[in-house]
């Protein structure tokens, strides 16, 4: 299953490494394409590579029926069949003129403009970028009554302890070019802690392996650049930016929040999961200002105190639905609530 990222991660990065070096790239295969899907790659994340590289696909009817008896998704078969004609076209596009913005040269490469959102800090004329990581979800039967109960619940705790946390996730920064060679730092997927025999409702808890972040801040009143304007699979228009307050968690992993939902949730691909109605987390109150869909400036009303925090994305609307299925592998609307960018609000030395 793709959701099964954190057990095979090993066979992620060996596929990963031909498409490291841009000067080095060769022709996709349909083993290449069956491999990041069994590698548990979200589908727009393969299909962004797909159309980013050189295409060498076997199209014929018995090809197309194994692709699909392995995982391959009929968008992802599109647009292997769409790589493969153009690859096949009489003549290719002109390359981008010195001229040309990096914006219309990244949408001569990117025909749908896909960019990882990013986030710096920001103190005058200085921009700092922080790396973009993914939350891991740890599964419990208590219920999300503080954010101090869920910190202290084992079950939580030595799930979220067992993630993966890959330091460079390569495929995706190379995905997205386009933004500056954004990393993800890439925390798991879902592990179950207490699993029962009823489809009864269980507690999902968003959290962050390792019990400090690596950006530490001496400001208390920082200001943060996002943009999220052409994020895969996601409208800008139903998300704005927030800080969290996170919650370490007996020196092993920090909480960002956490809700209810039904045991197999996860599994569903229909939108039907009202994620952020009553999703407990200790949001702070910050100022974000808007310049367009998906781009803001934000900064804390009140100095930080002392901690760890984290910028997220949030539903505009509480009431918004998710497919479980996009949460559980980090994709569309799910990669966007799953996003966290931590930082650490260090003591006045």
């Amino acid at each position: 299953m793709r959701n099964k990222l954190a057990s095979t991660i090993g066979c992620v990065l060996l596929f990963c490494a031909p498409f490291v070096s841009l000067g080095q790239q060769k022709p996709l295969t349909n083993a290449d394409v069956i491999n990041m899907v069994k590698g548990g790659l979200a589908e727009s994340i393969v299909i962004s590579a797909i159309q980013l590289n050189p295409a060498n696909y076997d199209v014929s009817p018995t090809a197309l029926l194994a692709l699909k008896k392995a995982g391959v998704t009929s968008k992802e078969q599109n647009a292997m069949l769409a790589a493969n004609k153009a690859a096949s076209a009489p003549a290719a596009a002109p390359a981008p003129q010195p001229s040309e913005s990096p914006a219309n040269a990244a949408s001569a490469t990117n025909p749908r403009g896909w960019r990882m959102p990013t986030v710096s800090v920001t103190q005058g004329a200085a921009s700092q970028p922080i790396p973009l990581e993914k939350a891991q979800l740890a599964q419990t039967k208590n219920k999300p009554s503080s954010m101090s109960g869920l910190a202290s619940d084992s079950v939580v705790t030595q799930a979220l302890q067992g993630g993966v946390n890959t330091a460079t996730y390569s495929l995706a920064s190379k995905v997205n070019s386009p933004v500056g060679g954004s990393t993800v730092q890439q925390a798991g997927s879902i592990f179950s802690g207490v699993m029962a025999k009823r489809k009864q409702s269980v507690t999902y808890v968003w959290g962050v392996p390792s019990p400090s972040s690596t950006n530490i801040f001496q400001n208390f009143l920082p200001t943060f650049a996002i943009n999220f304007a052409n994020a895969p699979g996601i409208n800008p228009e139903e998300y704005e930016p927030a800080i969290v307050k996170l919650t370490p968690a007996q020196n092993t992993c920090r909480i960002v929040g956490a809700t209810q939902g039904k045991e197999d949730a996860r599994q569903s691909a229909a939108a039907d999961w009202q994620v952020y109605s009553s999703f407990l987390e200790e949001r702070v109150a910050a100022s974000a200002e808007k310049s367009k869909p998906g781009e803001y400036r934000l900064t804390p009303r009140s100095p930080l105190l002392p901690g760890e925090y984290a910028v997220v994305l949030r539903p505009v609307s509480k009431t918004k639905k998710f497919s479980g299925g996009d949460v559980a592998r980090g994709q569309g609307d799910g990669f966007a609530f799953n996003a966290v960018w931590s930082f650490q609000v260090a003591m006045a030395q």
